[in-house]
């Protein structure tokens, strides 16, 4: 299911309206948006998708339906959990509305090579034959996973079809894992800070958000073409804002309120707790646009 795996995979934002609900018609609005975009698929409740402020029941009525606007297009979903009970049983509901993968990053509990290898067979007993996305990402899980685990993982779990590798530095991991690992799909994150890098390093693609998701998947198209100056040129345009929107949560309220401006949103509100953007916010914002020549 993961084999084929290349190309874009935006890490898709959860909608709200200002009142904290969730917007389930901005999902078809937004998954719209993204695959005009260029995206292969999505990968909805990461980090990012503000999945730990859902209910599993929440959770799992955003994944159907994003699912359900798909048009067959690939949707992973992040399922990550402090415990394993809540893991499985959101891995289970996914998996029968139509998902075609989920993703799991190790828990903060994990602090050796042997808690790893515990734990992943702790969630393949209970999740089975699911394909699986290996989220590797300390910054967010306090989780150092080492080459040399990552390769017993792949070698001892054939479930593992993708990592996204998010450890930085993360050009040079993805350089580490493509000499230490069995063949094995490699997606980008970090918000798609160093994807030029992370691509000629062997990456697969960018598994990442921005507000304008045309610039990774055409960085992507044209390193893949082998025009490795324009990738990198057209990477650069882009460079002010998509560091603006590298700033953890508050990052994601820019992305939202860059992506509401373009349509695809109804309202840029993150569900609390969590910031929402002053004047002082929207006139930065303004004037870094205002520098820039981005399409609409």
């Amino acid at each position: 299911m993961l084999r084929d795996i290349t190309g874009l995979h935006v890490v898709a934002q959860t909608p709200f309206h200002p009142d904290g609900a969730i917007d389930f018609d901005s999902i078809d609005s937004l998954s719209a948006f993204y695959y005009r975009h260029g995206a292969r698929g999505l990968t909805v409740l990461g980090f990012s998708g503000e999945a730990q402020k859902l209910t599993p029941d929440e959770a799992v009525a955003v994944a159907a339906r994003y699912v359900a606007a798909s048009g067959d297009r690939r949707i992973i979903v992040g399922v990550s959990a402090p415990g394993v009970a809540v893991l499985a049983e959101v891995t289970r509901q996914v998996m029968a509305e139509g998902a075609d993968a989920v993703m799991i990053c190790p828990p903060r509990q994990v602090r050796t090579d042997e808690d790893l290898l515990r734990y992943f067979d702790e969630v393949f007993a209970r999740i089975g034959d699911t394909p699986v996305v290996l989220q590797d990402f300390p910054a967010a899980s306090s989780v150092r996973m080492s080459v040399p685990a990552m390769a017993r993982l792949l070698d001892t779990f054939p479930q593992i079809g993708a990592i996204k590798e998010e450890d930085l530095p993360s050009p040079i991991k993805i350089t580490r894992l493509r000499a230490a690992c069995r063949p094995v799909r490699i997606l980008t994150g970090n918000n798609g800070l160093y994807l030029p890098q992370e691509l000629e390093r062997g990456a697969d693609g960018p598994m990442a958000g921005f507000s304008f998701p045309e610039m990774l998947s055409g960085v992507y198209d044209l390193m893949t073409a082998g025009d490795r100056a324009g990738a990198h040129d057209l990477f650069n345009s882009y460079l002010p804002l998509l560091k603006h929107e590298a700033q953890g949560e508050w990052g994601i309220a820019i992305r939202k309120e860059m992506m509401r401006r373009r349509g695809a949103l109804a309202s840029a509100v993150l569900r609390g707790p969590g910031p929402s953007l002053d004047e002082t916010d929207l006139a930065e914002l303004d004037f870094l646009l205002s520098r820039m020549e981005l399409p609409g």
